[in-house]
């Protein structure tokens, strides 16, 4: 009798397994999957193109690939999944890709695209819903369950909980964009005993720029100490030492060695002394303190005393990568925001942000946002932007670095600093330095805090990849083939697929195990020497474009950051290393991938879950959308941008008050943030039932 129980419960058992069976398990051998997935243009898709391909590349892995041969990351994934990738992407934009494929979708069964986009052909029921699935999916679930934001940010439906993308990570939980600077030219100006002299310089322009800090009192801030070990206070005291601003203006048009011997005495006398003859530490050291006003008085110095810093007449200020690419210029305005402690500017959706309300508020329809660029297109009035910024001229940061003719921008820094080795010379510097200290409104004082706030931290990306409902109906291989592809992508040997490519490009010890080192507090693999040698002559030693490019990795899902520090130049690993030092030990926030119990710090989801009507209707505000009034494509355009260079007269507006208004009343800016709203409070009663 007990063997018959204990068969009829293997029975049940075995029945139970098989209804919950992981998608892995469930597809033929030999499944053809059709792929419309890849990163923005033909190079970087999942095979090879003819330009990247020519008549043939061999790899650090020491096989050859021809073009329309699978990159070396899917050729592994046919393997490990005993699956067909069929190449049907076409090279566009993640956008332009969706858009030829929106109305032929039972062509392919994968389709990259728009994240929001995605959701709403999701509730269109032309995507497969992943939630239907997830307890087949154990690697995809265990990472949402672990990061709830990340399930509210890919959440299309707070009915259903449906969710029709899978989320793509370039690093997660980290800082994103940093400012960088010529360090050795703030040396150069600032550092040393006595008075600074030179042979010859030119004049500061006539001052436009006021004061944004105070004229009068004290400052304290909390930063790291010089060596990064611990924190401690320091204070900006300007009853002794005035605003530098607010001096240098009086002074009006100077010499360029008076303008940096104020900017000395300045810092000596505010800070009592703190930064001793290193004074550039203020800007460039692990106790950096630097503010918006600090800078621009740095500027003043920079572009009037070229002669010193670069033999010529002329030396620009604040530069962006590219002068001429919306895309990149943008940064510019995303920079201004930290300057001057403005919320929503790098926003992971449109500009908006969570107030200390609990509600969105939208920085496009906030006049504290054009009061900063009014103070921004102050600072190119006097010249300390660019003129290929202004001009919208040709320029890229790595000329302005190869001719010694810029001093900083903001951005990526892996991708920027490799410069110090291909356009630099020994003893120029261009390294990342600390987040500024500005007045940010978190709720906690109502006259503001004074402290470092970056806006700029990695979540979901605006971009993802779906299933074909057409592409994989009435076939059930299809669809538990891709199903298993996504889940695998979220285990850790999946992850580290996705980021390193296949094992042949990793380091490895003689029992075949991979070398790590500590990265984040996690053991990561060490890529090998050949896959080192390979990515600086065919990429430059640019992480992301030779793992796209030739791997045929980091196109999506979760990109870990442990291959792209590797790659990264020594200069910029000090200068993120500062700012890591900084964000651990508390003196740099940020926002929280998390519902947090100050609403201020919750990140703003990538992705809401608003509805179909509510979608069109919120395509009708045509100003708003990424091809109206805010555009950040590389040839649109954008109305912060717009007025950094030609101020209040460049976007029709009287003044910031004016120009607010014009988005929520004459751009239907009110309407659209009520809906966003909408469905952020349904999102938050959706996330109380997870709990």
């Amino acid at each position: 009798m007990k063997r018959i129980i204990s068969l009829a419960l293997a029975c049940v058992l075995m029945l139970t397994l098989a209804g919950s069976a992981l998608a892995a398990d469930r597809y033929a051998d030999g499944t053809i999957l059709r792929m419309a997935v890849g990163y923005n243009s033909a190079k970087t898709g999942i095979a090879f193109d003819a330009e990247t391909a020519g008549d043939g590349i061999t790899l650090a892995d020491g096989n050859t690939y021809n073009t329309g041969s699978l990159k070396p990351t899917w050729v592994a994934l046919e393997q490990i999944l005993n699956v067909k990738f069929e190449n049907k992407y076409q090279g566009n934009s993640t956008t332009d890709e969706f858009k030829y494929w929106q109305d032929r979708l039972n062509e392919v069964d994968m389709v990259s695209g728009p994240a929001s986009t995605l959701s709403e052909y999701g509730e269109e029921n032309m995507l497969v819903n992943l939630a239907e699935y997830l307890d087949m999916m154990p690697s995809f679930k265990a990472y949402l369950d672990a990061n709830p934001i990340v399930r509210l940010s890919i959440t299309g439906n707070t009915s259903s909980g449906a969710i029709y993308f899978s989320p793509y990570f370039d690093g997660v939980n980290d800082i994103e964009r940093m400012p960088l600077m010529r360090v050795d030219w703030a040396v150069k100006l600032l550092d040393g005993e006595g008075e600074f002299t030179a042979e010859a310089c030119g004049n500061t322009a006539d001052p436009v720029y006021q004061p944004y800090m105070p004229t009068e009192g004290k400052i304290e801030i909390e930063t790291p100490t010089l060596d990064g070990t611990a924190t401690e206070i320091v204070t900006k005291d300007y009853d002794a030492a005035g605003n530098i601003i607010a001096k240098m203006n009086e002074k009006g048009s100077m010499s360029g060695v008076e303008a940096v011997n104020m900017l000395r005495e300045y810092i000596d006398t505010a800070y009592n002394g703190y930064y001793g003859t290193e004074r550039s530490n203020l800007f460039v050291g692990q106790n950096a303190a630097w503010d918006v006003d600090e800078l621009v008085a740095l500027l003043r110095c920079v572009v009037a005393n070229a002669q010193t810093l670069n033999g010529t007449d002329t030396v620009q200020g604040l530069f962006s990568r590219e002068d001429d690419n919306n895309q990149r210029r943008i940064d510019m305005f995303r920079f201004a925001g930290h300057l001057f402690g403005v919320r929503g500017m790098e926003s992971r959706q449109d500009y908006l942000f969570v107030g200390t309300d609990g509600m969105l508020h939208d920085a496009r329809q906030e006049a504290s946002t054009y009061k900063a660029l009014e103070k921004m297109n102050d600072m190119a009035k006097e010249g300390l932007i660019s003129v290929a910024y202004l001009e919208m001229a040709s320029e890229k940061s790595s000329t302005y670095l190869e001719n010694d003719n810029g001093f900083m921008s903001y951005d990526y820094n892996q991708t920027q600093t490799i410069m110090n080795a291909t356009k630099l010379q020994e003893g120029e510097k261009y390294m990342a330095v600390m987040v500024p200290v500005a007045r940010w409104f978190d709720g906690t004082d109502d006259n503001g805090v004074y402290m470092r706030f970056t806006e700029s931290w990695r979540s979901v990306k605006t971009d993802g990849w779906a299933i074909s409902k057409a592409g994989v109906e009435g076939n059930d291989d299809k669809l538990y083939a891709a199903l298993a592809l996504i889940d695998y992508a979220y285990s850790e040997k999946g992850q580290i697929l996705m980021s390193y490519g296949p094992d042949a490009f990793i380091k490895t010890n003689d029992d075949g195990s991979y070398v790590t080192f500590k990265f984040n507090g996690k053991d990561m693999p060490v890529i090998a020497d050949a896959t080192a040698e390979e990515l600086w002559a065919k990429a430059s030693g640019n992480y992301t474009n030779y793992a796209r490019m030739y791997l045929g990795s980091t196109l999506s899902f979760v990109k870990s950051q442990a291959f792209e520090f590797q790659c990264t130049h020594e200069v910029g690993k000090e200068g993120a290393g500062k700012i890591s030092t900084a964000i651990g030990l508390g003196t740099i926030k940020h926002p929280e991938l998390a519902i947090t119990e100050n609403p201020w710090y919750t990140s703003v989801p990538t992705v809401l879950p608003n509805t179909k009507v509510e979608n069109d209707e919120l395509k009708t505000y045509t100003e708003l959308t990424s091809s109206g009034k805010f555009s950040s494509s590389k040839g649109g355009e954008n109305m912060f941008v717009m007025q950094i260079v030609g101020g209040y007269e460049a976007i029709d507006a009287a003044d910031a008050e004016a120009a607010a208004a014009k988005v929520a009343n004459d751009w239907f800016g009110d309407l659209y943030l009520e809906l966003k709203n909408d469905a952020w409070t349904r999102l938050q009663a959706y996330y109380a039932t997870l709990n």
